[in-house]
């Protein structure tokens, strides 16, 4: 009777710290974190010119952009915030007559730092595309901008994580009145 007692006591014992430590494994499993890839293409050449992955702590089940604009009289600018989050994802001076410049994010990863895959099949987002400002309302063709960068991994691998969402675009124009277009970009923001 006590050699059972023994083995039903150890049975237990054993049962409790195997559910403990189960406990404890699945808090270390990783969580997908909450990431926005901005991209960077030329306005004129269509050329992909580099690009910055912005990670945050907080996750929300949605993704929505808030756009502040500054009419340039003399100087302007832009400025474009995850709204569930209150954070900034984009902040850029646009001057009059002039040239403004991109104050966040601080630096782009230049082109070359991104891997591209070898393969001739074409990645679409699948929703499209919102163009998130576009103060002129004009049309433009945002398949032919997309393909600068739908060969790139991390681009791929944004859409694939979250294959309902719609790329987000908007053209940044630093300079305005006699602006020069040469200096003009697109920025594509994915959302994993």
């Amino acid at each position: 009777m006590k050699t059972k007692f023994i083995t039903l006591f150890a049975f237990v014992v054993l049962l409790t710290s195997c559910v403990g430590a189960e406990d404890d494994l699945s808090s270390t499993i990783p969580v997908q974190d909450n990431k926005v890839l901005l991209l960077k293409v030329d306005y004129t050449t269509n050329t992909f010119e580099g690009g910055k992955e912005l990670t945050f702590s907080d996750t929300t089940a949605t993704f929505n952009i808030e756009v502040e604009y500054q009419q340039p009289g003399d100087f302007g600018g832009i400025q474009l915030y995850y709204k569930e989050l209150d954070a900034k994802i984009f902040d850029g001076t646009i001057v009059w007559d002039g040239t403004g410049e991109i104050n966040y994010p601080e630096s782009f990863e230049p082109a070359s730092s991104f891997e591209v895959t070898l393969t001739n099949d074409y990645v679409f987002p699948t929703e499209g595309f919102e163009n998130v400002f576009n103060p002129t309302e004009g049309n433009y063709d945002y398949q032919t901008i997309w393909s600068a960068v739908q060969s790139l991994i991390k681009a791929r691998e944004f859409v694939l994580s979250n294959p309902d969402a719609k790329a987000r675009i908007f053209l940044y124009t630093p300079s305005v009145g006699v602006g020069n277009p040469e200096e003009w970009d697109w920025i594509i923001i994915l959302k994993n």
